[in-house]
């Protein structure tokens, strides 16, 4: 071959003679093919990808200057190669040619120069083809135009090199050669500059400007460069979500979560087929063993009992895993397999180079132990290095630019798939999911799966680390490294041990997890409950019980990490040990040299990251395998099944029901039975029963939310649906009613007219833009209620189910609606109505009439037909005409239907006074809020021609509101000032205030470094003693350095009591800042709640509590052991090369700056992913909280549309984190790899002064101390941006806190004794910056007295009852209850002794015991006896744990009803003398209603009882009825004397068609 070469050149090849002097040089041939060859060949192997889009039909093609500029030099190199070509042909052929045919140019100066132009022809095509590309730069071009250089490098400087000989004739013989090649290295010089540059297509331009990475060039995405501006900006100032770059369109969650939902869906079917293989083996194997049961029948019968509790507890280990297992890692791979292979190709690559440092080394040790070795070889391992290094350098910043990103997009495609699930979860699956478990699984979980693919990759290249190591090792040490590896080997049941035990505490503590936040859920959901009973202390010591659980768990899994450290750090030292000791010992001949001993110490401190690495990848593994089960059990449930529920247009009927059967749970009895019941279009149908009799589960089978058992539903049209409960959105009132639909000019004015709401529009502050807060805080039941109808109406459905919607609003405004909505004449009087009703007054107005009884159709019929019928709906009626004939309106309505039926004229009773009666009766609803309004009072009439122009607007500049206007203020963002430690101090203070005990652990540490600093004396010592460059194992390292020996077996101890003190400092500032902060915020006021989103405040027990417990620790011990590191291997390094300090100084200042500008960015991105997390949740929560009404509507698609965009929001800050991190490390690494090749400079130019051990010893340090400055600075970004979760959580432990619980100054015992209450000039506001609510409040109530208080919405009747609770403070005046001042006691003192039945009925997920009494105070007989007294005693009794049954979470196992009757049985249980009715039976039916008010009349005679009612029946045979307005009492007397003055008092009962005949009824069919 080297012959070929020859004659092909027309010189010698290779000669290896050259490179032996002092001045060596390649052979001309060698460059001129080689080195050639090279560059055109990556070329043309490459450019069929380059060329793909040349033949592209794009409409717009442009041509930039760049692309000229391009174009134009390599069409200048195109020139130089024919004319490169020409010269030889005119040399062999033309006039002047050499006559003899031996003088003929080689045959390589012919193929050259052709085949460089053809290259550059290719090159044009390349750049035309990328002119029609939009994609970015692959970098080919980049790299061809990289080697181009390099390789021309060498026949560069040969050529140089001849002309400076003096005698040279480069100038006589070859000068036009000479001439092309320096003019083609410029032009390829300047063309490597120019590829440098960013292209971007016109297209890419607007998408450039939003994301810069789009339209950097190969080298700046490489070196992240592209980043430079948003480190810049985060310098200058701090980053908000306005300054940070939409991501890219692979990053996006819709199209992450497409790819992945298409595997998932394969995998998933897959898996559910295995586990019904599953299934049929076991239920082979259980026909088998009933066949030798009866087999063995005769056998004794205690051995058989024996045999059932083991298969019990079988049965119930193959349940918890009866789920499709094994599926979302496959899922995962099959998503992302590009960046998978990527990523891997990088880190094998990266992998293989890291052993070329430890072989430069050996080489460059022998270099300068070999004096006659020459200099230039020295020169070359240095420039080698550098080179090396730079390569793992950048391949390694790729590699985890690709795993980093690819967690990213892992837990992005987990938490849609989460969410998605959670919105067609079956309701089997939905009732084992508490919203806190289902948040966890989107959290937690989501995050340890991100968390683990960081590091994925480890899982083979520690494995194939360590095999190299051991090869190479085993080049310098024989067979002695088996002895290393025997000790790598033991370690393997170790690590399988712990892998085992930390898997069970990982399994653990999750479930401790999901228990805590699954009670903080509801906490915050039921808090004024909480503080209305007094019960936080008791829920404060649940969620502690389960706290201490969990950090138990922990604190065994910290010390198990701990004695994990403490083998893996000991791990590489006695591998090293046993090898250098058999080494030493299996042959008297072996010695150690400089050259073999620091070849091997740097082998095995490669040996030492993987070997670190292991448990770190072991314990996230074992966590990712919890949550995998977890994830696989939930994603992998059964959806909603809609197979009963048909869709056929054929039907005649709007819904038919056919033989329908359905249940809650598939093994229960079925709540609905055998239902046939066809509903004509365009009906209106009420649907009426008892408590129990089945209503709500007929309503759940209609929206697919119940197990189907026969039969089916057949539906022709879209839903409608207005639940009970209404739910609101945290967003505008306009949003809520709209539900994603655009505004209609007409159809909204209109609408919002039907539902009574303009006068609420005229008084809100933002009119229809006013934001609305969770769960419609700051809007009255009624207004909610109007809104959810508002919402049914303008989707514009076919059916519209109506689940008693009316319960909620006064009467009057109830016939309003009815009226202009409901009825034959309303809005909705072409659609198919059902309606749900648990009063009778609008019965005769609707088509038919369904009665229901025990979850079966006992009737069906017209209002005439059922009462002449005289069955079970004429029994109902009479059983309740008394109590409803006295609601509010009940006689206007029947009068009015006479009148029609008179009159026959039904549009003038639709259209006559009530529209006129409503307005103004909710205009005196609102009379306070009148007075709040800013700026002037604008007629209905205008605010309608508003609303019609689509041009209603907030009163004032939402920019100009002053503070407090707005409800949900925006989450703060600490920012701080600009220094590496920006954190403010007192949070650093009071973390390590909280873990005392790390303060031992920096003791031990130190001990540690300390050590560690003799360890590496030692070393030196070592080098300098290799004088002989041999040195004997045993007689340095035993005789004469036993202080080392001594050092080497204390230096672990200190590591093991490092890390087990800083595991228990770590878990004591665990429980001091979640105890801290859940102590805070059950003492928050409720104002704090009402304008604080849950899942704000979920995020902070959740994900920052999370990051306190696990991620900080870590975290910490890693800085302080790089920072002791660093301080330990620069001055070793400084003590044996003292050069190396003129290199430390430009270092340290480089390390400041980068710490300024990159700490400073990547804190507040941190911050900002924070804050951006909330909304995750926050959304989640209100999703899952209102499911039946979005399934009704069928919005599921645009409510994953809103999940995406909040992820997206929130990956908008994860990326350029992640991307800063690539950033910082390129930038330290390439200052590193100058130290290493500045140490390697430093050796070759001093090698006579310095001898062969103190080389090797510095240029070894100087490999390690790159990485660990570069983990030093990451730590410390990492420390300071976990250290934000502190920083977040000390936020809500500062949070000001309402009154004192329990005050020095108590009420004397049995107070109140009398249930004397006096209001002495009593006046409130909800905050300070709001005006008065209540003004001037003075009166005095009697002991026994019972007292109605009424009032329009907003008059402040529940403000005043909250005031009684202290729930709002007083502004001024007083409430004295018998002769003590309420404001001078402590919260608990007071609530403890009042009693409320709440108008909403919450109760607890936990016993029913729990429920009624958290303290444990009663005993069970006085508990069944409220239970007894509460009508709830049978129905207990019946439930197979009776009060120890788990009531679920919201019980949801529970009806209204039986919930309303369980807040009955509390009041009953704490009987004392104050007892307020706030609404109490607003919401139930009438014979729930009737139970009630029948027990309280009864059991609380010798009590206070004061009854906030807008039912006005409900106070009419009360001692008095106190008429508040506009905070105000207006009227205080008798209900006959005030019906007497027709005052308000008579206004508002004349609404309710109440006189004062009606007025006086008989004791036992009245209420209170």
């Amino acid at each position: 071959m080297s012959g070929v070469l020859d004659q092909y050149c027309g010189s010698v090849f290779w000669n290896e003679s050259i490179l032996e002097r002092e001045d060596p040089d390649l052979p001309p041939c060698l460059e001129q093919t080689v080195l050639v060859w090279i560059p055109l060949g990556f070329l043309w192997i490459f450019a069929p990808w380059q060329l793909r889009d040349l033949f592209s039909h794009r409409s717009s093609v442009y041509c930039s200057k760049l692309y000229i500029a391009k174009q134009f030099f390599t069409g200048l190199l195109f020139l130089t190669s024919v004319a490169g070509l020409s010269i030889t042909l005119a040399e062999d052929f033309g006039e002047f040619r050499d006559p003899t045919p031996s003088k003929l140019n080689p045959v390589v100066l012919y193929t050259n120069p052709s085949i460089y132009a053809v290259t550059w022809l290719l090159v044009i095509w390349i750049h035309e083809s990328n002119r029609h590309r939009i994609k970015e730069d692959s970098g080919v071009l980049f790299f061809f135009w990289l080697l181009c250089i390099i390789c021309g490098i060498f026949p560069l400087q040969t050529l140089i090199r001849m002309c400076l000989k003096e005698d040279n004739n480069v100038m006589d013989t070859d000068l036009p050669r000479f001439i092309l090649f320096i003019i083609a290295y410029a032009f390829q010089l300047i063309s490597l500059i120019l590829s440098t540059i960013s292209e971007v297509h016109p297209e890419m331009e607007e998408t450039a400007k939003k994301n810069p990475e789009v339209g950097a060039s190969f080298l700046s995405r490489i070196t992240f460069n592209w980043f430079n501006r948003m480190i810049l900006k985060g310098y200058a100032q701090p980053l908000e979500t306005e300054d940070l770059w939409e991501l890219n369109e692979r990053d996006k969650t819709q199209n992450i979560y497409r790819a992945f939902e298409k595997n998932m869906i394969q995998e998933v079917k897959e898996a559910r087929g295995k586990l019904e293989a599953r299934h049929k083996k076991k239920a082979k194997e259980i026909t088998e063993q009933m066949s030798d049961l009866y087999k063995a029948a005769s056998q004794d019968v205690l051995v058989m009992e024996e045999k059932d509790k083991k298969k019990k507890k079988k049965d119930k280990k193959a349940k918890e895993d009866d789920y499709p297992r094994s599926w979302i890692l496959k899922a995962v791979v099959k998503t992302f397999p590009g960046v998978l292979l990527k990523s891997a190709v990088f880190k094998l690559i990266h992998d293989l180079l890291v052993f070329v440092s430890p072989q430069l080394l050996k080489l460059l040790v022998s270099f300068t132990t070999n004096s006659s070795e020459f200099t230039w070889k020295g020169y070359l391992y240095a420039v080698l290095m550098l080179v090396a290094a730079m390569i793992q350098s950048i391949l390694l910043q790729q590699y985890f630019q690709g795993c980093f990103v690819l967690g990213m997009q892992v837990r992005t495609a987990i938490t849609a798939a989460v969410y998605k699930k959670a919105l067609t979860v079956s309701n089997a699956i939905r009732k084992e999911y508490t919203v806190g478990e289902t948040v966890n699984l989107m959290s937690a979980d989501a995050q340890r799966f991100m968390d683990v693919t960081n590091f994925i990759h480890l899982i083979w290249s520690s494995p194939l680390q360590i095999a190299v190591s051991i090869y190479f090792l085993w080049l310098e040490l024989g067979p002695s490294v088996l002895a290393g590896l025997g000790v790598m080997i033991l370690l393997v049941p170790i690590n399988a041990f712990l892998a085992t035990k930390s898997k069970k505490m990982q399994a653990e503590n999750m479930k401790y997890k999901d228990k805590r936040m699954k009670i903080m859920n509801e906490i915050l959901s039921g808090m004024k409950i909480l503080k209305l009973y007094a019960w936080e202390p008791s829920f404060e010591d649940q969620v502690l019980g389960v706290r201490d659980k969990e950090l138990k768990v922990m604190q065994g899994f910290a010390y198990l990490t701990s004695v994990s450290i403490f083998i893996f750090t000991c791990a590489p030292f006695l591998v090293s040990l046993a090898s250098f000791a058999v080494y030493v010992l299996v042959d008297e001949n072996n010695v150690l040299d400089a050259e073999k001993a620091f070849t091997s110490i740097s082998l095995f401190n490669i040996l030492r990251f993987p070997l670190a690495m292991l448990p770190m990848l072991i314990s996230s593994m074992v966590q990712v395998g919890v949550s995998r089960k977890r994830l696989e059990k939930f994603l992998g449930g059964e959806d909603i099944n809609l197979s009963a529920i048909h869709h056929d247009p054929s039907f005649n009927s709007a819904i038919s029901f056919n033989s329908a059967t359905f249940s809650w749970e598939r093994d229960e009895e079925p709540a609905i039975k055998d239902i046939t019941l066809d509903i004509r279009p365009g009906k209106l149908v009420a649907v009426v029963g008892a408590v129990g009799s089945g209503k709500s589960s007929l309503i759940s089978a209609l929206l697919g939310e119940m197990e189907h058992i026969k039969g089916y539903i057949n539906i022709k049209g879209s839903f409608a649906y207005v639940p009970q409960q209404a739910w609101i959105q945290n967003a505008t009132l306009q949003d809520n009613i709209l539900f994603g639909s655009e505004q209609e000019d007409i159809r909204y004015p209109k609408i919002i007219e039907a539902c009574a709401l303009l006068p609420d529009l005229e008084l809100l502050p933002g009119g229809d833009k006013t934001e609305i807060g969770e769960k419609g805080i700051n809007l009255s039941g009624g207004q909610k209620q109007r809104v959810s109808l508002a919402r049914a109406i303008y989707s514009n459905a076919d059916i519209y189910i109506l689940d008693d919607p009316l319960s909620a609003v006064d009467a009057h405004v109830g016939k309003h609606i009815f009226e202009k909505v409901i009825s034959s004449n309303g809005l909705l009087k072409n659609k198919t109505r059902i309606l749900v009703t648990h009063g009778v007054s609008f019965l005769p107005r609707v088509d038919e009439i369904v009665v229901l009884q025990n979850g079966r159709i006992s009737e069906v019929g017209s209002y005439g037909a059922l009462m002449a019928k005289k069955g079970a709906f004429s029994e109902f009626l009479k059983t309740y005409a008394k109590q409803e004939n006295k609601d509010e309106g009940d006689q206007t309505v029947s009068n009015r239907n006479e009148e029609v039926s008179e009159r026959g004229d039904t549009e003038l009773q639709a259209d006559d006074q009530p529209e006129d009666a409503v307005t103004a009766t909710i205009k005196r609803e609102n009379s306070l809020r009148q007075r709040q309004r800013i700026g002037s009072q604008s007629s209905r009439k205008s605010l309608k021609h508003s609303l019609q122009n689509g041009n209603i607007s907030p009163k004032e500049n939402p920019k100009e509101l002053q503070k407090g206007q707005r409800l949900i203020e925006k989450e703060n963002v600490e920012t701080g000032k600009h220094n590496i430690y920006q954190v403010e101090m007192d949070i650093w203070r009071r973390y390590l205030d909280d873990c005392w005990l790390v303060w031992r652990a920096d003791l031990a540490y130190l001990h540690e470094f300390v050590d560690y600093l003799n360890s590496n004396v030692w070393g030196l010592e070592f080098s300098l003693t290799s004088d002989q460059n041999t040195i004997n194992f045993l007689d340095v390292t035993i005789f004469r350095n036993q202080d080392h020996t001594l050092s080497s077996k204390v230096f672990p101890i200190f590591v093991f009591m490092s890390a087990f003190l800083s595991a228990s400092g770590a878990i004591r500032a665990s429980r001091l800042l979640h105890s801290n902060l859940l102590h805070n915020i059950l003492r928050a006021p409720m104002v704090f709640f009402d304008t604080t989103p849950t899942g704000r405040i979920v995020n902070r027990f959740a994900k920052d509590i999370f990051t306190v417990d696990e991620a900080i620790p870590m975290s910490f011990r890693s800085w302080l052991a790089c920072f002791l590191g660093v301080i330990g291997t620069l001055f070793v390094i400084c003590l044996a090369t003292p050069l190396f300090t003129a290199v430390i100084i430009p270092l340290a200042i480089f390390y400041f700056f980068v710490q300024r500008f990159y700490v400073a960015t990547s804190r507040q991105l941190r911050r900002l992913d924070s804050v951006t997390r909330s909304p995750i949740y926050s959304h989640f929560g209100e999703t899952v909280s209102g499911l039946s009404v979005i399934r009704a509507y069928g919005h599921q698609d645009r409510f994953l549309q809103h999940n995406e965009n909040t992820v997206d929001l929130n990956q908008k800050c994860v990326y350029p984190w992640i991307v800063s991190n690539r950033w910082l490390a390129i930038r330290l690494e390439f200052v590193g790899n100058l130290v290493v090749f500045f140490a390697a400079l430093f050796a070759v130019i001093s090698r006579n002064s310095l001898n062969s051990g103190l080389v090797g010893l510095s240029i070894s340090y100087a490999l390690s101390v790159t990485q660990t400055l570069n983990w030093l600075v990451r730590m410390t970004s990492e420390l300071e941006t976990n250290i934000v979760a502190v920083e977040r959580v000390s936020e809500y432990s500062n949070i000001k806190n309402e009154a004192p619980w329990i005050t020095d100054q108590r009420p004397y015992q049995g107070w109140p004794d009398r249930g004397h209450i006096e209001f002495t000039d009593f006046k409130v506001r909800y905050r300070p910056e709001l005006d008065l609510i209540l003004h001037g409040i003075s009166c005095e109530i009697a002991s026994k007295e019972k007292i109605g208080i009424v009032g329009r919405t907003g008059a402040g009747k529940s403000s005043l009852t909250n005031c009684l609770f202290r729930i709002i403070e007083s502004a001024g005046g007083k409430i004295v209850i018998d002769g003590l001042d309420i404001s001078r006691i402590g919260l608990h003192d007071l609530r403890q002794k009042l009693t409320i039945i709440p108008q909403d009925p919450v109760v607890f997920s936990g016993s029913l015991r729990m429920n009624l009494d958290p303290f444990e105070k009663y005993a069970d007989g006085d508990i069944w006896q409220a239970l007894e007294m509460a009508h709830l005693k049978q129905y207990v009794a019946g439930l197979q744990n009776q009060l120890q049954y788990e009531i679920a979470e919201g019980g949801e196992n529970l009806s209204v009803g039986q919930r309303q009757l369980l807040c009955l049985a509390r009041a009953l249980l704490r009987k004392s003398k104050i007892l307020i009715l706030d609404e109490a039976t607003a919401a139930v039916d009438l014979e729930t209603d009737n139970l009630i008010q029948t027990t309280i009349r009864r059991e609380f005679s010798d009590c206070t009882v004061l009854t906030i009612a807008h039912r006005l029946h409900t106070v009419m045979d009360s001692n008095r009825v106190m008429v508040l307005d506009a905070g105000k009492i207006v009227e205080f007397g008798s209900p006959v004397e005030l019906l007497e003055r027709e005052g308000h008092f008579y206004s508002m009962a004349k609404d309710a068609g109440i006189t004062h005949d009606t007025s006086i009824m008989p004791k036992e069919n009245t209420a209170l």
